[in-house]
């Protein structure tokens, strides 16, 4: 009998009632089940739904299911905090849009959010990441034949739709952070326009953080806008007299000047990369300790895309506790790059620390190189940084630039990445997913006809496309791979030149950010320890070394740290390697090796990266220039000055 009395609950028949959790539980005498995995709720899922409650969001559900039933494209608009990203996928998997083994897709432009988010909807869902509620990034899966709701990177989602061109298995597909206008979100818009043509049953939720929305409507033949306000309380601006030479040391000083003279609240510090982030994390604690017991603990907290997940959930952390009672209060810094501008949300920050940079991808389609080259924001952008210091409560922006810089300098929005990226890789995709008539795809931004048709000339002498612009055999084998064309190519053909291991080996690291490292206060240190893996044919070999040596310690973490090598780099190219001997092996490409002792064996590396890389080949003029062997283009920054041949990369 006490079976008999359990009812099944849907999530919204539990939270539309004016009784809190405990008391519905004592209504129906016995607990409510959590749809999802039968079970009773926990006492932590009803904490967390109170807080839910209070989003934005929530009190416009009716009003997003509305019209999300009645229409097969939609615009949302809300502002970072509003609770959309966490809150709408759950709002469309509670609605019954995943019965028939259908699932809900949302696509996040960076694999940190995708990861961060996913285990936050899955406790707010009550539910074990990798079952109901799961991610996938590239190089990492964690879903399985139980998940309905799946946030994955924009990358991720196309490479599906290159093995699922109709993608069947979903019934809604959410777009958010549609703003940042990344290369793989612009090139998924035009392709869903044609998909939704020919799925009548699916639909698509455009989310953006900014009020480019009009555009996006204009896109999509008139799509339905709905907006979410923020919660957003004033936030104070302030800008610098005089342009900073330095703008870390800018940052560091600021820091360090709010917790001397500022009320309590933490405070969020943007950065352009990995490097900066944690030299400043170190910084600052080294210069609050000297201040010794006339100011409170920090925790100076990291965030980067490659941070492993378990460093990443530090940013919810919270403040440390005085160091003793009575004391100053602690306080919690976080250096994060712009991941921070609006993939993720942190309360508690009162102060922004904005320096006015961050790294963007930059492509010269001349010399076919693509570089990340630490640039200005954006007006929005700055935008965006100012309001996360207004989450909770009134806050504070200190802008590490002029006033006049801000009105002057700055471009009103970010330059969308299609308009400045290799479109090699998007080709290959298009080309995969059947679709040849590049010139009219529905881009929303069509990008220059000389970078697509570079794109299209690389395929070609990469026999990826036949010369009537085919996709070849070679190039169906090349597109299993979540690489550029290029690397693509070095790692099919390196079986040939019997040296598939090594090829492996220096994919995975060229996959991975710098290993390397270069701590200001050692940095002569660290340049002898890397000469010790220093390869006189260049830059490739030496990463070979090191993943070499590495192995060769035993993946020991005293071993990198003594040798200033990041092991989270290291074992993020360990896995990057096993995922692609997985691939190698499905398509049975044998795994070999040179002889280490053979004459061979780097001449046999030389070659295959070249079948991948020979349009990059450059040659020492007699005037001492690099010129580039198909192009004739001039390099010269930062090249060697007596080497008559060599391989340009970045």
């Amino acid at each position: 009998m006490a079976g008999e009395r359990k009812r099944k609950l849907s999530l919204f028949d539990v939270v539309d009632e004016s009784v809190n959790g405990t008391e519905k539980m004592k209504a129906n005498g016995g607990p409510v089940l959590n749809p999802h995995t039968g079970r009773p709720y926990s006492a932590k899922y009803f904490e967390i739904l109170e807080k839910r409650r209070t989003l934005p969001v929530w009190q416009q559900k009716a009003e997003f299911l509305n019209i999300l039933a009645k229409n097969q494209t939609m615009i949302l608009v809300g502002e970072t905090g509003s609770g959309k990203t966490t809150q709408i996928p759950q709002f469309v998997v509670e609605a019954g849009y995943t019965s028939n083994r259908k699932q809900v897709a949302c696509t996040q432009p960076r694999r940190v959010a995708a990861m961060s988010v996913s285990r936050r909807v899955a406790d707010e869902m009550d539910v074990t990441i990798g079952d109901e509620v799961g991610y996938s990034i590239r190089f990492e899966d964690c879903s399985g034949p139980k998940t309905t709701l799946k946030y994955l990177t924009d990358g991720m989602l196309l490479r599906e739709a290159m093995t699922d061109p109709l993608l069947e298995r979903y019934r809604v597909i959410i777009l958010d952070e549609a703003h940042e206008r990344t290369l793989a979100t612009d090139v998924l818009f035009g392709l869903l326009k044609e998909v939704l043509k020919n799925r009548p049953d699916l639909k698509l939720v455009v989310m953006s953080a900014t009020l480019e929305a009009e555009k996006f409507q204009a896109y999509f033949n008139g799509a339905p806008l709905m907006k979410v306000p923020g919660r957003l309380h004033p936030v104070e601006i302030f800008y610098t007299q005089e342009p900073e030479r330095d703008y870390l040391e800018a940052a560091i000083r600021t820091v360090v000047q709010i917790h001397i003279c500022e009320p309590a609240g933490d405070i969020l510090v943007f950065l352009t990369g990995e490097e900066e982030i944690e030299d400043a994390c170190k910084k600052i604690g080294r210069e609050v300790q000297n201040l010794g017991d006339q100011v409170g603990p920090v925790k100076a907290v990291p965030l980067y895309s490659t941070l492993p997940p378990a460093m990443q959930q530090k940013i919810f952390d919270a403040a440390p506790p005085p160091a003793k009672d009575g004391g100053p209060p602690g306080r919690k810094i976080v250096v994060s790059t712009n991941i921070a501008e609006t993939s993720l949300t942190i309360d508690g920050i009162v102060y922004v620390i904005d320096p006015g940079f961050a790294k963007q991808k930059v492509y010269n389609p001349r010399i076919r190189v693509e570089s990340l080259l630490v640039s200005p924001i954006s007006k929005a952008s700055a935008h965006q940084r100012a309001g996360r210091a207004g989450r909770t409560q009134p806050g504070k922006c200190f802008r590490l630039y002029t006033e006049k810089s801000f009105q002057n300098d700055l471009q009103p929005q970010t330059y969308p990445e299609i308009l400045r990226s290799n479109l090699a890789n998007v080709v290959l995709t298009l080309k995969k997913l059947g679709i040849d008539d590049l010139v009219h795809f529905d881009f929303m931004d069509p990008p220059a006809p000389e970078t697509l048709m570079r794109a299209l000339e690389l395929l070609n002498y990469l026999a990826a496309l036949d010369d009537d612009g085919n996709l070849t055999k070679l190039g169906e084998l090349m597109s299993e791979f979540p690489l550029d064309p290029q690397m693509s190519k070095m790692l099919v053909v390196s079986p040939e030149f019997n040296c598939s291991n090594e090829i492996l080996s220096i994919t995975a690291m060229l996959s991975v950010p710098n290993c390397f490292l270069r701590p200001r206060d050692a940095q002569k240190a660290a340049d002898e320890a890397k000469a010790r893996f220093s390869h006189i044919d260049g830059d490739h070999l030496t990463l070979l070394n090191v993943y070499h040596a590495y192995k060769q310690n035993g993946e020991d973490a005293t071993w990198c740290y003594d040798n200033f090598i990041n092991v989270r780099a290291m074992k993020s190219a360990d896995n990057v390697r096993t995922q692609l001997v997985r691939i190698m092996n499905r398509y049975n490409l044998k795994m070999c090796s040179t002889d280490f002792n053979s004459r061979d064996y780097y001449v046999s590396i030389r070659k295959a990266m070249l079948a991948g890389y020979f349009m990059q080949v450059a040659h020492l003029e007699r005037t001492g220039h690099y010129l580039t062997v198909k192009d004739n283009q001039v390099r010269d920054e930062g090249l060697g000055g007596d080497v008559p041949w060599m391989l340009l990369w970045k």
